[in-house]
């Protein structure tokens, strides 16, 4: 077995690539407009705005006619990349985005920011832990979380080029760099391997990488082989992928910053239990809010850190005997 020991100091903001990506797909592709709602410069949508000043549309604070505008311009032909923060445009604008974009089957692809805990100092009001469940349930929506700039800048390319409505979920805090420009590219309906294992497979995404990461090196101190998997997308699910792990490890724990309700957890949990039962255990944030300090502080008081993830796994092997 090869083993892959990530630096998991070496981390950068998917926000960035995002901005990057999108004036560069601006350049070769004149149906791109980019709307933002009074954020673009936390969004990082304002590179693209001072490219192409013409095709950016900054509504305002005003999340519902911003997922309006947006079904409108794509009606006309253009594809609009939406973006704000995630308990924003998930929340004021889900309506919107049900009723007007996913309805129609719209190609707007709504890239919102600051999802999780990440803006940990604003308080339960600015987090979002309950957008992924708001976004999975609406018909025909695809939901991505990517998991490091690499990924983001894969995920807005192939946004770009695919019809339909799609939510996909970046963080203010900088995430681990995984995968290689060179030799990644995504794929929606396959999950990276970033560790090999054969006890539990850790499903994770987004921010959780870092965190599912530190605790396979953990349990790997306690001999204990665990399967990092990059959960990328959390609709449609890659149904094969999850069946295929939970048939050789037996057992799988889902990390996710987001509640176990709704979000990665149930899903994966729906698929293993009506295709290849094994035990499971949800890593996430347990039917409360968070409250305001610091995101690593947040972690620790939901109990979605490395340190959760090493004693889910624990409980798991018990359990097995």
């Amino acid at each position: 077995m090869v083993t892959i020991m990530y630096d998991l100091s070496n981390c950068s903001h998917c926000r960035e690539a995002y901005g990057d990506v999108l004036a560069e797909l601006g350049e070769s592709n004149p149906r791109i407009v980019v709307l933002d709602s009074d954020l673009s410069g936390s969004t990082k949508t304002a590179s693209f705005g001072k490219k192409f000043p013409d095709r950016f549309f900054d509504v305002g604070i005003a999340e519902q006619n911003l997922m309006d505008v947006a079904a409108g311009l794509s009606l006309c032909g253009k594809i609009p990349f939406v973006s704000t923060f995630a308990i924003f445009g998930t929340g004021r604008g889900w309506e919107q985005i049900r009723n007007t974009i996913a309805f129609d089957n719209l190609h707007v692809n709504l890239v919102f920011t600051h999802a999780g805990l990440s803006l940990g100092g604003d308080g339960a009001t600015h987090q979002s832990l309950e957008d992924i469940a708001l976004m999975r349930v609406i018909p025909g929506m695809q939901v991505i979380v990517p998991a490091d700039c690499v990924e983001t800048r894969s995920v807005i390319r192939y946004a770009a080029d695919t019809p339909g409505p799609k939510y996909i979920r970046i963080s203010r805090r900088r995430t681990l760099n995984v995968f290689s420009e060179k030799e990644y590219s995504f794929d929606l309906m396959n999950y990276p391997v970033l560790e090999e294992g054969t006890d539990v497979a850790l499903f994770a995404n987004g921010c959780m990488i870092r965190e599912a990461l530190k605790a396979c090196y953990a349990l790997r101190r306690e001999s204990i082989s665990a399967k990092v998997i990059n959960a990328h997308t959390v609709k449609p699910l890659p149904k094969d992928v999850i069946v295929d792990a939970a048939r050789q490890t037996g057992a799988i724990v889902t990390v996710e910053e987001h509640s176990i309700i709704g979000g990665l957890g149930s899903a994966i949990a729906e698929v293993v239990s009506e295709e290849y039962p094994v035990p499971v255990k949800r890593v996430g944030s347990k039917d409360r809010f968070a409250g305001s300090g610091s995101t690593d502080d947040l972690y620790m008081k939901l109990g979605i850190n490395s340190d959760a993830i090493v004693h889910a796994v624990r409980t798991l092997v018990r359990q097995r005997g």
